[in-house]
């Protein structure tokens, strides 16, 4: 955002689902990926990830960040930090801190930008075809 010719970055908070852990972000995301890996699937318990990157952005927990918890999957790339509490995901430094991952679910404030596209699509759900297709409701139907 531009404010007089000064750039100004986005703040973000966010939190786990339980609420023990909080977190700010300031900055922008360079990237936001629906991630279709078999990794990230393990991860969600869905057809998919909903990841933002940043290379730019700081983030500064507000409250719980000694429980914070994070898996490495060993001779790869994949991390997941998480609440311990609640299991909810959560941001995460990757890349010896140059990247900043955030699980999009986890935010509080509305994310300003939508998903650019969905990656390692050679390892869809086989059941996640034709989604648009099925009876939606605005809650659980009766």
């Amino acid at each position: 955002m531009k404010k007089t010719g000064i750039i100004m970055s986005m703040k973000h908070t966010g939190s786990c689902l339980c609420g023990e852990i909080t977190f700010e972000i300031e900055g922008d995301f360079e990237h936001f990926f629906l991630c279709h890996c078999k990794r990230c699937q393990k991860d969600t318990g869905s057809a998919h990830a909903a990841n933002l990157f940043s290379t730019s952005a700081k983030l500064r927990w507000l409250s719980g960040a000694h429980q914070v918890k994070t898996f490495r999957l060993s001779a790869t790339r994949h991390a997941k930090s998480f609440c311990p509490s609640c299991g909810s995901a959560l941001p995460i430094l990757q890349q010896n801190g140059s990247l900043l991952v955030v699980p999009a679910g986890c935010f509080d404030t509305k994310i300003p930008i939508i998903p650019q596209a969905h990656i390692f699509m050679d390892s869809k759900a086989n059941w996640d075809n034709k989604l648009n297709e099925i009876p939606c409701f605005a809650q659980l139907p009766q």
